[in-house]
């Protein structure tokens, strides 16, 4: 007798206690209230011969891009391989899918869920992790056109369909079709109002238009969804930072930073990732942030294996080493990161392409600019804007080169590149106070001042 999930996609377990543990550890992924490793437990317990919940395992400690996982995670799949033997051939594909994600292979993985979704569009694990990897890698195809290619064979009714149509809201949003996006993220929210990678979607549309003051009251009226008992508040706590920033209020922002992405509030590198990013902002505009710096490099693991695992990653670090004043210890980072990138054994990864291509002139841009190199930096830095998508991360997050480039033209001589950087934004969405602080600082003449 074949057996089926709760959206009728073939499963490999007879026990129903089993597959609802592996429903809910699947609801948590999308989610993000707590982590879904004690439901996998519950899902193996009940059902020992079955493989999916090990893979699920595997694939949830392997999102976190935290190399000291991978070999638990490879554990995980090594005991799945073992039972997968009868396994539901979807079930086996998530199990390559996962594998190839292990090798580091992202975009081979990103391919192996597509085919699994033409099969399988209801597979919300499939889109969950394509999704993931997809903004791991800067795909912004990816992110808009899998859910909407999936989401017509979804019923509206599903407890996941919500889970889904914010995922389409993000990947419109990252291919710059705002509306569509926003109207897509509040869909999601009437759906089901505890979605929070829709409320992020709609942040992000606000950001990207320069609507601060709205994106500030949209998170703080969403606050009581996602700010207890979320893994995903961290980032949305950035993002209220963001507008802060983008308003100038630099004290909020250091408020912000120091109640919600400092200390105990940063578990794990993606959250001490955010907390570099807005920390190298605020240095970026003369704060002193150095101690603050230290504090988040000093809970980072950072083992020497660690370097060139992920370049988006590697950035961050030299960032918050940078604003600690380290500058040897970014150089030494670099230096790894660079050795691994010349490795043939590498050139399969995904990363090897990342880091070749952006995160290592982008590390020595900000490596020259902390030595006081302002036109060095602009001038390594520069070339990298228009291929940096391929560092992953979302528009937001990248706006940091930006941001970086205006303070080494601002530093610097290269007050072309900051003149131009600053006619793209202005075109783009109208003048903050962010903005307009690069223009003062530039010295640009009145007419770019609207």
């Amino acid at each position: 007798m074949q057996h089926a999930d709760s959206r009728g996609n073939p499963s490999g377990s007879a026990s129903a206690q089993a597959r609802a543990a592996a429903e809910l550890a699947l609801w948590r992924m999308m989610s993000f209230y707590d982590t879904p490793l004690a439901d996998l437990d519950v899902a193996m317990a009940a059902d020992p011969g079955w493989a999916l919940p090990h893979v699920m395992k595997a694939g949830f400690l392997l999102s976190l891009t935290e190399p000291s996982l991978l070999r638990e995670a490879d554990a995980h799949l090594s005991h799945a391989r073992a039972l997968a033997k009868d396994a539901a051939p979807r079930e086996r594909a998530h199990l390559e899918a996962v594998q190839l994600v292990l090798e580091g292979r992202w975009h081979a993985a990103c391919r192996a869920w597509d085919a699994l979704l033409l099969q399988h569009p209801r597979d919300a694990l499939a889109l969950q992790w394509a999704q993931l990897w997809d903004f791991y890698r800067g795909d912004a195809a990816g992110l808009r056109l899998r859910p909407a290619r999936a989401l017509p064979d979804w019923d509206a009714t599903d407890p996941l369909y919500g889970y889904v149509l914010a995922l389409h809201a993000f990947g419109l949003e990252e291919s710059n079709l705002y509306p569509q996006a926003e109207d897509a993220g509040r869909r999601a929210l009437e759906a089901n109002p505890r979605v929070p990678w829709a409320v992020h979607a709609v942040a992000h549309v606000m950001e990207m238009q320069g609507r601060y003051e709205d994106g500030a009251a949209w998170l703080r009226q969403h606050q009581p969804v996602w700010s207890e008992g979320n893994g995903f508040a961290c980032h949305l706590w950035w993002h209220k930072a963001l507008f802060r920033l983008e308003a100038l209020d630099l004290a909020g922002v250091l408020r912000l930073v120091d109640t919600h992405l400092s200390g105990g509030a940063l578990q794990i590198t993606l959250q001490r990732v955010d907390a570099a990013a807005m920390l190298w902002r605020l240095h970026l505009l003369g704060e002193d942030v150095s101690l603050r710096c230290a504090e988040v490099l000093s809970g980072w693991d950072l083992a020497d294996g660690h370097a060139g695992h992920y370049a988006f990653n590697d950035v961050h670090a030299v960032l918050v080493m940078l604003g600690a004043g380290d500058v040897a210890r970014a150089e030494s980072w670099l230096a790894r990161c660079a050795r691994r990138a010349l490795q043939p054994a590498d050139a399969g990864r995904s990363n090897h392409q990342m880091a070749r291509e952006v995160g290592l002139p982008l590390m020595r841009g900000l490596v020259a600019l902390a030595h006081g190199d302002a036109d060095g930096a602009a001038e390594l830095i520069y070339p990298v804007r228009a291929l940096a998508a391929r560092l992953g991360g979302s528009h937001a997050q990248r706006d940091l080169v930006d941001q970086t480039l205006l303070a080494a033209a601002a530093q610097g001589g290269r007050r072309d590149i900051g003149r131009a950087l600053i006619n793209e934004r202005s075109m783009a969405k109208p003048v903050t106070p962010l903005t307009r602080h690069w223009i003062e600082r530039l010295a640009l003449p009145q007419e770019v001042r609207a």
